[in-house]
């Protein structure tokens, strides 16, 4: 396990829970002027895990065949901010400093996080949108968000969930009640991390 104290990581139980509407909103209050963060580098990063090459598609059907399509363990893209319905895009738009997509096999996750870190400075915030990296790098803090109109939980989610530091039951409207909880704390030297209030 690799201890990440600046990163927030955003699970779910399955499709359509808002992981990016809130990885959106908090990129948007913590680039706010008013943030005695500012100035921090703010990194975003979404995950695509599979089983092995060739597998089906964690989203469901026959997916887009980036994960399909992969000659090697795994790949990271940055985005470049084109495809305005584009998740990765949508974070570049909301303020992200720089966006990743990473897809991986389970078995190099660990691998492919480490090459992630190479590329990115070594202090301010992550933001990260995934389960299975939560089995493979220990964050500041881990929010699940559950879909409370689907009864199934997806296998990477049900695996991680008795980590999570938050558990959210359907994202709320108002975003605020969901952000106000995080604390991001001054760390030395120079960086910071999160936590949650009361814990």
């Amino acid at each position: 396990m690799r201890y990440a104290p600046q990163m927030l990581l955003i699970g779910s139980s399955g499709q359509n829970t808002g992981k990016t509407t809130l990885a959106k909103a908090l990129i948007k209050a913590w680039k706010s002027p008013l943030f005695s963060a500012e100035g921090l580098p703010l990194v975003a990063l979404k995950i695509t895990s599979v089983a092995h090459r060739g597998a089906v598609c964690p989203r469901g059907g026959a997916g887009c065949g980036a994960c399909v399509s992969m000659s090697r363990d795994f790949v990271l893209e940055e985005e470049a901010g084109a495809g305005p319905n584009k998740d990765t895009a949508q974070l570049l738009e909301a303020g992200a400093d720089r966006v990743f997509w990473l897809r991986s096999l389970y078995g190099s996750l660990a691998a492919a996080y480490t090459h992630f870190l190479e590329q990115i400075p070594s202090k301010g915030l992550i933001i990260a949108e995934s389960n299975s990296l939560r089995e493979v790098v220990v964050p500041g803090c881990f929010i699940m968000l559950m879909n409370t109109a689907a009864s199934k939980v997806k296998p990477t989610a049900a695996r991680v969930l008795p980590l999570a530091d938050l558990v959210v039951q359907g994202l709320p409207e108002d975003l605020d009640s969901v952000i106000s909880r995080i604390r991001l704390v001054a760390d030395e030297p120079g960086g910071i991390r999160l936590t949650l209030k009361g814990v």
